[in-house]
């Protein structure tokens, strides 16, 4: 292992915060002598389309697995929800760390909850999965695209853009940006993404001094909980092009999943959703845990709702 280690991370403002906090954990566990490597990804550069449209949310984490492959960076940070389901051969998910808040928050300058909120009011979200929930509970919503960094989401609401906005609560918390939030919805108002408000180290798998160490930085509640959801889109062949929503609760020794899923066609088409409980004891059975939820999905009609 070098003497030094690099951190590959995007350049918004709480990738940053992600990347100081891993550096953080490795300094004071480990005595490493981290430093961090900022890069500008494709997902941070394409802000006027949909990132259902333009490649998914892989475009977040593709230059920083470059930035490993080539040997600039040893390690890369990044919110489980923007890591694709399928790893490209040759890299793993060296720690998924302890979780934050998962569920997502109401921001608005106006309006304290979304049953507040006026006919035809305009919901800025980048999310399918958070579109679709929306207009189950409101189908007079106007769901309007917000992209860029969470600063930028802020500042389009405040420029008067939209009556709302929907942002992972976790991401507001890191920056001290809780004010901001109105209210948090419940996960059974609105299911969270898979992975939302957990972090994961990526490396080389070659890397097996560095696996090691981050070994003992993983929480096992969140992985298993996160493999658990994760596993559910997998199964489904999950993309950001995927109204999907899964998420896993520990409830004393079982594990509670629930998942939704929209079509990504429609809307307002009615949303399919399942819950199952198990009690898995590795990361093989939280998988499992996840395919029996996608297979029940199936079971109620999910091949409509998929794309061809």
């Amino acid at each position: 292992m070098k003497s030094k280690t690099l951190i590959a991370t995007r350049e918004s403002r709480l990738a940053l915060w992600q990347a100081e906090h891993v550096r953080s954990l490795l300094l004071s566990r480990f005595g490493l002598e981290v430093e961090l490597l900022g890069m500008t990804t494709r997902g941070d550069q394409i802000l006027d389309r949909a990132l259902s449209k333009v490649g998914g949310k892989g475009l977040f984490v593709k230059e920083l697995e470059t930035a490993l492959e080539d040997g600039r960076a040893q390690l890369a940070v990044h919110s489980m929800k923007d890591v694709p389901m399928d790893l490209p051969p040759g890299f793993v998910l060296g720690a998924i760390l302890v979780r934050e808040d998962p569920r997502d928050a109401f921001v608005s300058n106006r309006f304290e909850r979304l049953a507040e909120l006026p006919q035809g009011a305009v919901v800025g979200t980048s999310s399918l999965r958070r579109a679709v929930q929306l207009l189950a509970r409101r189908p007079d919503l106007r769901i309007e695209t917000l992209r860029g960094n969470l600063d930028t989401r802020l500042r389009k609401l405040d420029e008067g853009g939209y009556d709302a906005i929907v942002l992972a609560a976790s991401g507001l918390m890191r920056l001290g940006l809780e004010a901001r939030i109105r209210c948090r919805f419940e996960a059974d108002e609105m299911i969270p993404a898979a992975g939302q408000g957990a972090l994961g180290i990526e490396l080389r798998e070659e890397a097996t001094v560095l696996r090691e160490l981050l070994a003992q930085l993983i929480d096992r509640p969140t992985q298993l909980a996160v493999e658990a959801e994760r596993a559910v889109s997998r199964a489904l062949g999950g993309s950001c092009s995927m109204p999907l929503a899964a998420h896993a609760v520990w409830r004393g020794p079982q594990l509670e999943l629930v998942a939704a899923l929209g079509d990504s066609e429609n809307l307002r088409r009615p949303l399919l959703t399942t819950r199952i409980d198990g009690a898995p004891a590795d990361p093989l059975q939280a998988r499992a845990l996840g395919e029996q939820a996608a297979a029940a999905l199936r079971a109620a009609g999910a091949g409509a709702y998929l794309p061809a």
